[in-house]
């Protein structure tokens, strides 16, 4: 039903303009509720409590003038249209009216189907208004739920669409991104070029070649994604300065990690069936030159000149050492390759954690690295005891590797409730315990944080490179979760997570 609402204290003019309306909406079959108030007060109150689709305001009112009731009117009742009705019209008062958000302005005496006209009108505009802003709405919600990011950009490649996803993953909110240059704000420094070209294609209202991939950094650098965007222009504009660019941006993140994580497994695959068959050739050859360099050194022991044996059995005590080492890497490589599957038993965490500190703590002391220990005694996670023991004494060794020069090494253990705040601000829906070593060493250069856990990538002279792979590998294999942390010049601090079930 459609409402309109008479403003005018004359009791018989309103009372003919309601039967001219009310008259003319069952001859279209329309249904109609025609109200009436004389006062301007009246009129914002029942606007207020009832609202109504058009209002017939008289010019000259009892408390004020009808042109100053428009916009309160309009406020009162959004989506709405007024219709002034007046004796006398100048021009500057028309102009005053439409200014002001009037509809219409009609000269008394007019006929009625110049009113009826009139009032149709504006309730077709009223009712558009409406039926947009519905759509509006729908279409926003729509846009906020889905699980993509959506953008619009102007033609100055400013935002003017931001929508939740977007605007979570850009850390802001959605009103605080409009405006802003979208490509300087938040895509990385080496992706903004192959951006800027796609948008250029797109705002010309073709379809870019290629979908672009590109890191979109947090606002504060916090946190980096990879996303691929979708890009399209609205073709046919009037002018370029009008030309909106629209971008559906899908977070492909995890796709990556494990596209590389499946390589990785490929890869070390590959590389334990040629360790097991390797591994034997090796090793032979090894035992042999670390049996032979012994009986030299004892044979160089014999000699006489003292200054030819001291010299004789350093470079003796170093091909020892590089033996050593390429058994170690072998070691290690086998470790890394070899497909193993782990025991699941409930293992005493801190305790764990404890005697592994033990065990390194003359190294540390030799090194001036003070350890300290937060260490919750009642936190269980299922897993291997070993391995775990394993990935520990890798991260505590690298730690001391790192502090060349004295430090400290914080070493905590705690649990991980469900639904709690992990230590590091992930939220997780399981139980756990979580492992943090923090180091005060120098930090790792962030250009090669993302080849960390590679095999073979070191950035230590005598490391095999092996290390942290194991650790990932191991962690895995327990359905965990290993993350780092790095600040050059302050340290770093790596947190593995294992789950308590299985």
């Amino acid at each position: 039903m459609s409402r309109v609402l008479i403003v005018d204290d004359n009791a018989d003019l309103a009372g003919t303009l309601r039967d001219v309306l009310v008259s003319a909406g069952d001859d279209a079959g329309a249904a109609l509720e025609v109200d009436i108030a004389e006062r301007g007060a009246d009129a914002l109150d029942h606007a207020r409590a009832h609202g109504f689709d058009v209002a017939l305001v008289d010019v000259k009112l009892p408390d004020g003038s009808g042109v100053d009731l428009i916009r309160p009117l309009r406020e009162a009742s959004p989506n709405s249209e007024v219709v002034l009705i007046t004796g006398f019209a100048s021009m500057d008062a028309a102009i005053a009216a439409l200014r002001a958000g009037a509809f219409a302005m009609i000269l008394k005496s007019f006929r009625p189907d110049e009113l009826v006209t009139t009032v149709r009108q504006a309730m077709t505009k009223a009712r558009l208004q409406r039926e947009r802003e519905e759509l509006e709405r729908r279409y926003r919600a729509v846009v906020d739920l889905t699980d993509v990011l959506v953008l619009a950009l102007d033609a100055h490649g400013k935002v003017v669409l931001f929508n939740r996803k977007a605007a979570e993953t850009a850390g802001v909110s959605p009103d605080a991104a409009v405006g802003r240059d979208f490509v300087r704000a938040w895509i990385q420094r080496e992706d903004r070029v192959r951006l800027d070209e796609a948008i250029a294609v797109a705002r010309q209202g073709k379809r870019p070649p290629s979908d672009v991939e590109t890191g979109f950094v947090a606002t504060g650098g916090e946190s980096s994604r990879r996303i691929r965007w979708h890009l399209g222009g609205t073709a046919g504009a009037a002018n370029e300065h009008e030309t909106i660019v629209y971008g559906i941006g899908i977070d492909v993140t995890e796709r990556r990690a494990l596209e590389k994580r499946a390589a990785d497994a490929e890869a070390l695959s590959a590389m334990g069936t040629l360790a097991l068959n390797l591994a034997h050739e090796i090793r032979n050859p090894l035992n042999a030159a670390k049996l032979q360099l012994h009986l030299l050194a004892r044979d160089v022991g014999k000699l006489d000149a003292e200054e030819t044996r001291s010299a004789l059995l350093k470079r003796s005590e170093i091909v020892g050492d590089e033996i050593a080492r390429l058994n170690r890497l072998l070691t290690e490589f086998l470790e890394l390759a070899r497909p193993r599957g782990i025991v699941r038993e409930p293992v005493h965490v801190g305790e764990l954690v404890d005697s592994v500190l033990s065990l390194e703590r003359e190294a540390a002391e030799a090194r001036g690295v003070r350890i300290v220990r937060d260490l919750a005694p009642v936190a269980t996670a299922l897993g291997d005891a070993e391995k775990l023991r394993q990935v520990v004494l890798n991260l505590v060794v690298n730690a001391l590797e790192a502090m060349r020069d004295g430090g400290v090494l914080t070493v905590r253990v705690a649990p991980d409730a469900v639904d709690g705040s992990a230590e590091g601000g992930t939220s997780r829906a399981e139980e756990g315990v979580i492992i943090s070593l923090a180091d005060t060493g120098p930090g790792i250069d962030p250009t090669v944080l993302g080849q960390i856990f590679d095999p073979f990538f070191t950035t230590k002279e005598a490391g095999t490179g092996l290390g942290l792979s194991i650790v990932r590998k191991i962690v895995d294999q327990h359905a965990g979760e290993v993350t780092l942390e790095t600040a050059v010049g302050k340290g770093t601090t790596v947190r593995v997570w294992i789950p308590k079930k299985k």
